[in-house]
């Protein structure tokens, strides 16, 4: 392989993998929070996408006001799952809300196919989005470059609201020790839903930047990503905001790197997500940055 196809996947790669952290990050906020793996992390990254979709096409919103209220709603969508499907079942042991997070997947995935149609839907890019550019005979598509510098400043707002402020305080302090956070007075119900608040919110994001980048809409689009991105968060260390990270960012190189060197294995570049959870876990079963934490039953 010559350094410019190199260049040109290492750059792919780099998107791809600033996409998968950006959406793994919300499966290892909430099972910091909660011990919790939400199932449905993946469809809610779906509906953000169908909502700005729609704002666009049907109500003939700018693009921008769309996506602003995309976001908005498929936060709130976030809150109202974890207070109809995940709150009443907190206290019950932890299969009986796996359960429920599995079965609130299924159900939002069926009621997509009902509400929004199960034929794709091509998802419009906006000019800034889809300009391409020639570098040194790379060509970069500008959502290429876009989506990792979201991902950054979304990253250091997220760091500096976890590490800085009293929210933030509040939000580990309930990672911590649940019965001892409400000993301090805090309300941990708000907390929860703070969480889901703000891992919903970078679903809805990752759902936009991902149909910018593959402008196609489907009610079935969050299971594979979404399954990749928690195989990110556990391969970093599920829990661990810095461990989601570079579990995203290393799939995404590993996934397409492999294509560039070996194109006879891009019909198999989905298992490569599986394969690398395998090794990770029997070489280190905590993820690469993770620590080892009790688990309730």
């Amino acid at each position: 392989m010559d350094l410019q196809t190199f260049l040109q996947q290492f750059v792919n790669a780099l998107s791809l993998g600033s996409l998968y952290a950006l959406i793994a990050i919300g499966y290892t906020m909430v099972y910091g929070i909660l011990r919790l793996i939400n199932f449905a992390h993946g469809d809610i990254f779906m509906i953000g996408g169908y909502l700005a979709f729609y704002g666009v096409s049907i109500f003939v919103m700018p693009w921008w006001l769309s996506v602003c209220l995309a976001i908005v709603l498929t936060t709130a969508f976030g809150v109202v799952l974890e207070r109809a499907a995940y709150r009443p079942l907190r206290d019950s042991p932890r299969i009986s809300i796996m359960i429920s997070a599995i079965g609130a997947s299924f159900l939002i995935e069926n009621l997509a196919i009902v509400l929004f149609d199960a034929r794709p839907k091509a998802f419009p890019v906006p000019d800034l989005f889809g300009a391409n550019y020639v570098i040194e005979g790379v060509h970069i598509a500008a959502v290429s470059l876009i989506i990792p510098v979201v991902t950054a400043v979304l990253l250091a707002i997220l760091l500096w609201i976890v590490h800085r402020t009293r929210t933030g305080m509040a939000m580990r302090a309930v990672s911590t020790d649940v019965d001892a956070a409400r000993l301090m007075a805090i309300d941990v119900d708000r907390i929860v839903s703070i969480t889901f608040a703000i891992g919903s919110a970078l679903a809805a994001i990752g759902g936009i930047m991902w149909a910018l980048k593959y402008p196609r809409l489907e009610p079935l689009m969050g299971i594979m990503p979404g399954m990749k991105c928690f195989i990110a968060a556990v391969v970093g260390g599920i829990g661990s905001i810095a461990g989601a990270v570079l579990g995203g960012l290393l799939l995404g190189l590993i996934e397409l790197m492999t294509i560039a060197f070996l194109p006879e294995l891009t019909g198999y570049k989905d298992a490569f997500a599986f394969i690398l959870l395998i090794v990770v876990l029997l070489v280190k079963p905590t993820g690469l940055l993770g620590k080892n934490q009790g688990e309730k039953v």
